[in-house]
């Protein structure tokens, strides 16, 4: 039975005709080269027991985040927005505040921007980036971090730096989980679980396994170091759906999510699917 609070802490939606996700690119990714509405997802999370979510940005452009606060303003599955702006404009505390009286503007309670496609591995320290990221922090909002690996040490350095900001890892920094290897993804991870103002999505991890053959028994080392640094308090599910299409369905990212943390108590899996997130980004 599902537990009554269950939150999926990340999730996206996207409508081609309103413009193109030029990430989604191959034959490999044409499962998911179509529209996926909000609809289609609260089907879905609705029949998985899922309570809330959080809709997280897919592209960096200005226009996404004031249709995503208006269709979280629309229902009431969708309890916040990861949105999108500029962290190096010099007016970017105004912005957010603008944003934030939007309709659904109330809902907005992070921003992202994806650093894994930056050329340079300390994207995150420069100057500019650094004030975007204090105002952020000033504005009450939490970054969420999508980087890859070899960036880690820049946003361990940024949690030092910004001791106020909450910075949430997506997809546990998508380590190689097809090739077996934990290092050096794991000691990273546990350096940047020592900032305490860091926190960690279960999320992700199926897309960085073999799509066609991974099992939970492969992904329990990468949740085991991710339980171990951050500990169930700082742990928050996230079905990165549609996204997850590609190797999994939305209930079998839930199911797998649950067989790796089947070792935690009923109070820390509360935190995982539901407590942690709700805290973290004031759902």
């Amino acid at each position: 039975m599902p537990r009554p609070d269950l939150v999926d802490a990340h999730h996206h939606i996207w409508d081609l005709s309103v413009r193109d996700q030029d990430w989604i690119t191959g034959p490999a990714m044409a499962p998911i080269r179509r529209n996926f509405t909000l609809g289609e997802l609260e089907a879905q999370a609705r029949a998985a027991g899922v309570t809330a979510t959080v809709l997280v940005q897919t592209i960096g452009v200005p226009e996404e985040t004031p249709e995503f606060l208006a269709a979280a303003a629309g229902g009431d599955l969708v309890a916040g927005v990861v949105g999108w702006t500029d962290l190096t404009a010099p007016g970017i505390a105004d912005t957010l505040a603008a944003l934030r009286e939007l309709p659904g503007g109330e809902r907005l309670v992070g921003i992202r921007h994806q650093v894994q496609g930056e050329p340079d591995p300390r994207w995150l320290l420069r100057p500019d980036v650094l004030r975007g990221l204090a105002a952020v922090a000033a504005a009450g909002l939490a970054y969420d971090l999508l980087v890859l690996p070899h960036q880690l040490p820049a946003a361990i350095e940024a949690a030092e730096l910004l001791p106020d900001l909450t910075l949430v890892l997506d997809h546990l920094a998508k380590p190689p989980v097809a090739s077996g290897v934990t290092q050096p993804w794991a000691d990273r991870i546990r350096a940047l679980a020592a900032r305490p103002n860091t926190v960690c999505k279960l999320s992700g991890m199926v897309t960085e396994a073999a799509w066609d053959s991974w099992t939970a028994d492969g992904l329990r080392p990468y949740a085991d170091v991710v339980l171990d640094a951050f500990g169930p308090g700082r742990l928050m599910f996230g079905s990165d759906w549609p996204v997850c299409r590609l190797a999994a369905t939305y209930g079998e990212v839930l199911e797998a999510a649950r067989t790796v943390t089947d070792g935690l108590s009923e109070d820390e899996r509360d935190a995982v699917f539901g407590a942690t997130a709700r805290r973290v980004y004031g759902l």
